[in-house]
Order: C-alpha cells, then sequence, then structure tokens
C-alpha cells in the first residue's frame, strides 16, 4: 500500500521540485545509515510527505549534505534532513515489515516473507523505541486480517483499520496538534487502502484474494464511485492539513494533497477504460 502520496511534478516549480527531490534524499540517507541497504530498500515517496508535513509544522532545524550515491553517481546532490527524517525511517521500517508479513499470510509471497526475514531485527529495535506505535499497527493489520476472512462488504471497516495505523503514525507527539494529525492521518490512511484496492480489485479477483470492491466492480459507474468515495477521504485529510500552522514547503505539501495523490488514481482509471474499450 505505498507509492499513493506523491507530488504531480508537472504542476511544481523546478525549484520546488528540487526541494522535494531532496527531502527524499535525506531519507533515502537516513534509511541507509539506521538500517543498512535492506532499510534503504523500504524508501517510499509516501514518508516523505509525513517529512515534509512535520518539520514544517513543528519548524525543525533542517540539515542539508551534498552527497554522491549509486542513484546518482556523476554528482554531488542535496539531501536535507530533519529529526523528522529519523522518525519517517523507524515507521516505514516498521510499517514494511508489517506490510510484508501480512502479504505472506495472504498470498504467500515467499519473496515477502524473506524480507520482512532481514527486516526483522530492525523492527524489533523500532518497537522496542515506539511500543506504542508498534502495538497499534499489530493490532490495526490483525484486525484487517479479520475483515478480509469475513469478506466484509463494508468499505469503511477495513478502510479504517489502515487509517488507524496512519493516525498514530502521523501522531508524533502529545501535544496540541495531535488530534488535527490523527483525523490527517486517518483520511489520508483511508485513502490508500481504498485506492490500493481500487487498483487490484482486477488481480484480487483472479487470485482469489479479498477485495472490499469486488462486489461492485463491473457495476455501471464504478469508477466515478469510487472517485467520489476517495474524494471524501481526501476533503477531511486536507481540511485537517489547512487547520495546522504551516509556513515553509507549503506550496509542495498542497500540491501532493490536491493533485499529486490523484495521479495514480487517474493512470489507473485511463488504463481501465482503455482495456475495456479494446475489448
Amino acid at each position: 500500500m505505498f507509492g499513493y502520496i506523491i507530488v504531480n511534478r508537472q504542476e511544481l516549480k523546478l525549484r520546488e521540485l528540487d526541494v522535494y527531490q531532496s527531502w527524499y534524499c535525506g531519507l533515502c540517507r537516513q534509511l541507509k545509515e539506521k538500517y543498512g541497504v535492506k532499510g534503504q530498500l523500504t524508501l517510499t515517496y509516501d514518508m516523505t510527505f509525513l517529512i515534509l508535513l512535520l518539520s514544517g509544522l513543528y519548524e525543525a532545524e533542517e540539515e542539508t549534505a551534498f552527497i554522491r550515491c549509486a542513484a546518482h553517481p556523476l554528482g554531488k546532490h542535496a539531501a536535507r534532513s530533519s529529526l523528522f527524517t529519523g522518525y519517517a525511517a523507524d515507521m516505514n521500517v516498521l510499517l514494511t515489515y508489517y506490510q510484508c508479513m501480512d502479504d505472506w499470510k495472504d498470498e504467500k509471497k515467499v519473496l515477502k516473507r524473506g524480507y520482512a526475514g532481514l527486516l526483522k531485527r530492525s523492527c524489533a529495535g523500532v518497537e522496542k523505541a515506539y511500543p506504542e506505535k508498534a502495538q497499534v499497527v499489530r493490532n490495526g493489520l490483525l484486525q484487517l486480517q479479520e475483515y478480509e476472512k469475513k469478506r466484509t462488504k463494508d468499505l469503511d471497516m477495513p478502510a479504517g483499520c489502515f487509517g488507524n495505523i496512519m493516525a498514530e503514525i502521523f501522531a508524533c507527539r502529545k501535544d496540541e496538534w495531535e488530534e488535527t494529525l490523527r483525523i490527517m492521518g486517518f483520511f489520508l490512511g483511508k485513502f490508500i487502502y481504498l485506492l490500493d484496492a481500487y487498483e487490484d480489485v482486477e488481480k484480487d479477483e483472479k487470485n482469489g484474494c479479498y477485495n472490499p470492491f469486488a462486489s461492485r466492480r463491473g457495476e455501471a459507474g464504478f469508477d466515478d464511485e469510487v472517485y467520489g468515495i476517495l474524494r471524501m477521504m481526501m476533503a477531511e485529510c486536507s481540511r485537517a492539513f489547512e487547520k495546522l500552522p504551516i509556513l515553509e514547503n507549503t506550496d509542495i505539501l498542497r500540491n501532493i494533497l490536491y493533485s499529486g495523490v490523484w495521479c495514480r488514481f487517474e493512470s489507473v482509471r485511463a488504463r481501465r477504460k482503455e482495456k475495456q474499450e479494446n475489448a
């Protein structure tokens, strides 16, 4: 369920794109320093959004290093970080480990089980540092598995499980902004779960896996119905975001919330439409 919280690159200024990429590179660097290459492989743009959000909200001090890496071997490039980069790296490893284990239980994906084994020790360290958050992640995924076993047709129940997980991840501190961050994370988590289900509905049907949209697929107006549901999720998420007193990188954050998150949906819908027309 990763790779949905991204920027719309076409609508960003070049300078903003450079800044965004530098935070992404900072997360990549932090993952490698803390967890080695196995941790670096968990890298996603989703957590880059969280770093930008929390760093802007709490006005965290930034550090910029100029580094070379395998992805950019020809010259040095900027890698920005703050104290929330380390937090995001920890949460990224935690989520990836449990996501791999969930994929193993659901679909018996051997590669995911093997990767989870590589991350197990790192994940144990994160669990020790953040026991409450680790417990919420475990409980959320266990509850999600129960809904999947029952093959519930209620969208809110399974989506809410992942929403609760993301709410806990977003609420990094117990302070005046905790509730707003939880609301934001909750609806963003539901959006991610439902968009992932929308993208995978044909694959899940073919493999006999649970998908909350299975009974709706093929109905007239299915894509528009999903779009409407997703819009409601992002409306609530964005409403919470606008309550936060963030001054830094707001154009990038708004690009993600109001445009970037829809890139994958539009891509999936266009691909599905083309396939139907060809059929």
